[in-house]
């Protein structure tokens, strides 16, 4: 049962099974308004929840992570730019390291 190639195919028939079935069984424009913004938002959704627990453990200290999170988040609430955001989080996550830790 160590047999590599078995788990490459089951996972290959997966994935395909998930982007054809779709395409199958659909037909013409969704109208259901709930299914379209699930639809809109899943993307996002399965972003954010591959990256935050990233952000959690990607520097030395929870706490320094935990603080650069909460400023990139007040900083994106505020709809400032990406690039003030990422500048922004780094700066608080290493003022946090050097003058706590």
């Amino acid at each position: 049962m160590n047999n590599p190639y078995i788990y490459i195919f089951t996972m290959a028939i997966t994935t395909y099974l998930m982007r054809l079935l779709p395409l199958t069984l659909i037909r013409g424009r969704v109208k259901n308004s709930f299914i379209q913004s699930f639809l809109y938002y899943v993307p996002f959704v399965t972003l954010s929840i591959l990256i935050f627990p990233s952000i959690l453990s990607s520097t030395e200290s929870f706490y320094s992570a935990l603080g650069g999170f909460i400023i990139a988040i007040i900083l994106a609430y505020k709809e400032k730019s990406l690039l003030t955001v990422a500048i922004a989080a780094c700066i608080a996550v290493y003022a946090i390291e050097l003058f706590i830790f």
